[in-house]
């Protein structure tokens, strides 16, 4: 050491004792780097030049970085300190990150961050403009050298982070850079291992090329060994880094995630989770997996990365049967049976394939309940139900039957989302549909009631003042998960017409019907046995509308505070969207809805201020011109005697209010994956919040509110209004007299609006994609209108001959037309 401080001494103060400048003194020590035969004169020059290379940067990369780069393509493989002392080097020069060189303890302080990040850049550029020098690095990982092995690596991270594409390029050229990479993941020293595991993924990412080469070069085995070797799930962050890594080369790369599954590998994920991986569907789970310790903390984000990694494989093509069944139990098991972290099990559940595999009505799981008061190491086991249930009681109640934690907690709303669109998933198929709404109505020729559903329950609870929040929420979420069954499906609106609700009492109890003690507890007692009544029992339907009619009445009290008239607005948000969709279409509907005096509670809200809140009045407007469009079935209320009110309102104001809702923010953020939004930022004074309205509530208002969250739309109902709305606007100014239109009509004005919102000469493929279809729906209507004028020939030569015909219709020729108007809507 003295040595070197010797010779740096020499090089400042040069041969006749006079002090140089830094720029002398580098220019000279460049001068001896070049012209130097001897390693150890090359060893000085360089450990001088990294000493100098932290505060002149620029002077050191503009004269000594050619003869650095020739020290390490020559020396650096021979001597370790002079290999060592060059990567120091290189890293400083290259490096545009202050506080990495900080925590290196290489920090340069008259250097501004901006010029700094342009020097590393521009030296980063001249050291890659020779593809040796990747190539050396890679080939120097084999090294036996510990320093130079951990040197390699830094500055290859550093050289990736600048300019990742140009040393992928390289990558994929050189001799032995898969085969070294493979290696370093073997080392068993932590520091060189936990380098690579970084380097890795970065070196990967965006890669598909590399990430095959590696993956083939044995990848998966050597980071699925790390992982078994730290203690797999209760591993640290090397675990994390490891699965991670593992992630990487699956993620968008079919080729290997074919090539994982023909390893032995697959089974491995469910099992780091202690789920058996040969679990039969008729076995229960072990309480092994049920239960677990989850205070390590980096255990959740571990198996965070192991449940992102099995949703990806579930739902790419080419698992086997087995294998989605097995992944796909385990994640209804993680989301719905476990003691998981909230946001686990909202990962789980929305990583559920739309297709399992396995009807969730026949997986049955065995949920768990923490004993209050034990600090959550103590846990009730519940009855075993099947998946479907324990889905619709999660959307209802919110975990734990929303027994603990905050009641609008965001974590808590965001898996009550995501087990609704698991249940928006299942529910697509008709019959589905059809047999859940069926169960809600009497056996055929009895007049026994059948039970009453959870979801029924929650979707005819009265509502009362003052609001609780969790009433409020739990209504809500029953209305958009029964429009799921409704939506575009005539047969199922039929039947839900014809559903009777029983009187609803209140539940006692916290919970719902389906979550009861296994340990032999006492069953809830029984609701009260209603009283006689003579009137008519009401239809659901009717029972909506008069709860829609009391929420507005409740809301517009004068001692009504902000925050209680927000929820009040967020129950009549889920009746009106309910309604919308119900109604759509089904005009044996809308003459019920009219019957039970729907109109006259949707004129007030339309009739508000124009700078009022834009939602409600939208929503009404939108369902009072369902109502107009789609009475077409006799009753007392006709399209004639809507009209005028129509008129009185405002045709432009009407469509106004449809149309302005899409720019409310509630409506505009919602998206597939989005339904929860932020709650606002103020103390709530609702009896449903703990510690609602006092002081210890304005107090902890900003703490809370940060992790309080609310649901007012779905994406499914924004994409029908999307997909409808135009309908409605167009249908509120025509005449009540005229008639509906035909189908060749509707497909004309579906072609027309098409072809409105197509740009000339920017999307020539569309524009003869439209044109194509308006010729064939041209040509399809002329058919009809030739078949019907036949029709008609026909009919009248056979009346003249006495012939009676029998019942005709049209629809089987319309068939053709109404696959080009799917054409259209796709």
């Amino acid at each position: 050491m003295d040595s070197i401080f010797s010779q740096l001494n020499v090089a400042l103060r040069g041969p006749t004792g006079t002090p140089q400048s830094p720029t002398e003194t580098i220019t000279r020590l460049s001068d001896r780097l070049a012209q130097a035969t001897q390693i150890g004169d090359r060893r000085s020059t360089v450990l001088t030049l990294k000493g100098l290379s932290r505060d002149w940067k620029a002077e050191v990369g503009e004269r000594a970085l050619p003869g650095l780069v020739d020290v390490l393509l020559n020396d650096a493989e021979l001597d370790e300190e002079i290999g060592k002392a060059v990567l120091d080097t290189l890293y400083v020069l290259c490096n545009v990150n202050e506080e990495a060189e900080s925590g290196r303890g290489q920090l340069h302080t008259h250097i501004p961050p901006q010029v700094n990040k342009e020097l590393g850049f521009k030296h980063t550029d001249a050291l890659l403009a020779d593809e040796r020098v990747t190539h050396k690095l890679f080939a120097l990982l084999a090294h036996q050298s510990f320093y130079l092995r951990l040197g390699v690596l830094e500055l290859l991270l550093i050289l990736l982070h600048n300019r990742r594409q140009v040393v992928q390029g390289y990558f994929l050229k050189a001799p032995v850079g898969a085969t070294s990479v493979i290696a370093v993941l073997e080392e068993q020293r932590d520091r060189l291992r936990d380098e690579a595991l970084i380097m890795f993924q970065t070196l990967v990412h965006q890669s598909p090329d590399i990430q095959k080469v590696l993956a083939f070069e044995g990848a998966f085995e050597r980071l699925f060994g790390i992982v078994r070797a730290e203690g797999g799930l209760e591993g640290g962050h090397v675990v994390h880094d490891a699965l991670a890594c593992v992630d990487a080369l699956l993620r968008f790369n079919s080729s290997n995630q074919s090539y994982f599954r023909e390893t032995m590998l697959p089974p491995m994920l469910p099992a780091l989770l202690l789920f058996p991986p040969s679990l039969k569907v008729s076995e229960e789970v072990p309480q092994a997996f049920a239960l677990q310790f989850w205070d390590t903390p980096q255990k959740p984000a571990n198996a965070s990365l192991i449940v992102g990694i099995i949703g990806m494989l579930v739902n790419s093509k080419g698992g086997s049967v087995e294998e989605t069944r097995t992944f796909s139990r385990c994640l209804v098991e993680l989301g719905l049976a476990s003691n998981a972290p909230t946001f686990l099990k909202t990962q789980a559940l929305r990583l559920l394939p739309p297709n399992l595999g396995i009807p969730l009505p026949s997986i049955v799981v065995t949920p768990y309940m923490p004993v209050p008061g034990t600090n959550d190491e103590e846990w009730d086991r519940l009855e075993p139900a099947s998946a479907l249930d324990a889905l619709v009681e999660l959307v209802l109640h919110g975990e734990y039957n929303g027994l603990f934690g905050e009641r609008r907690a965001k974590d808590g709303m965001e898996l009550r989302a995501a087990a609704l669109g698991v249940i928006q998933n299942f529910v697509q198929r008709d019959e589905i549909r059809e047999a859940i709404v069926r169960a809600m109505l009497p056996a055929d020729g009895s007049n026994t009631p059948p039970p009453t559903t959870p979801l029924l329950h929650a979707l005819t609870a009265p509502p009362h003042s003052p609001l609780d929040i969790a009433a409020v929420t739990s209504t809500h979420l029953s209305c958009l998960l029964f429009a799921h069954l409704l939506r575009y499906a005539p047969r199922t609106k039929t039947l839900a017409r014809s559903i009777i609700p029983q009187p609803n009492f209140p539940n006692t109890q916290p919970g719902g019907e389906f979550f009861v003690p296994a340990d032999g507890g006492a069953p809830p007692p029984p609701p009260p046995a209603p009283e006689e009544e003579e009137e008519e029992p009401e239809s659901l339907l009717q029972t909506l509308s008069e709860h829609l009619s009391l929420a507005f009445l409740s809301k517009n009290r004068a001692d009504t505070s902000d925050q209680e008239a927000r929820e009040w607005d967020r129950l009549i948000v889920g009746y009106l969207t309910l309604l919308i969709q119900w109604l759509y279409d089904d005009p044996g509907s809308v003459r019920d809805f009219l019957q039970t005096g729907g109109l006259g509670m949707l004129v007030e809200p339309i009739n508000q201020m124009a700078d009022s809140d834009p939602v409600i009045p939208g929503l009404c407007a939108l369902l009072l011109g369902i109502c107009y469009e789609f009475n077409r079935e006799p009753g007392e209320i006709t399209r004639a005697t809507i009209h005028p009110i129509l008129t009185r309102l405002g045709i432009d104001t009407l469509i106004g209010r449809i149309t302005h809702l899409r720019n409310d923010d509630r409506f505009k953020a919602i998206g597939p994956d989005t339904l929860v939004l932020p709650y606002p930022n103020q103390a709530s004074a609702l009896p449903g919040v703990p510690g609602g309205g006092s002081a210890a509530a304005a107090a902890a208002g900003d703490v809370k509110k940060e992790t309080e969250a609310e649901i007012w739309f779905d994406w499914a109902f924004v994409d029908f209004w999307k997909s409808n709305y135009y309908t409605v606007v167009k249908g509120v100014a025509v005449d009540p007299n005229e008639a509906p239109p035909t189908a060749s009509t509707c497909l004309l004005q579906i072609s027309m609006r098409c072809e409105s919102y197509i740009i000339p000469g920017q999307n020539a493929e569309t524009e003869m994609l439209v044109a194509s279809l308006r010729e064939v729906i041209q040509k399809q209507s002329d058919e009809i209108q030739d078949l019907k004028r036949r029709l008609n020939e026909f009919t009248a030569s056979a009346a003249a001959v006495d012939v009676s015909l029998p019942p005709f219709s049209l629809l089987s020729l319309l068939s053709p037309c109404t696959c080009i108007h799917s054409t259209f809507l796709s």
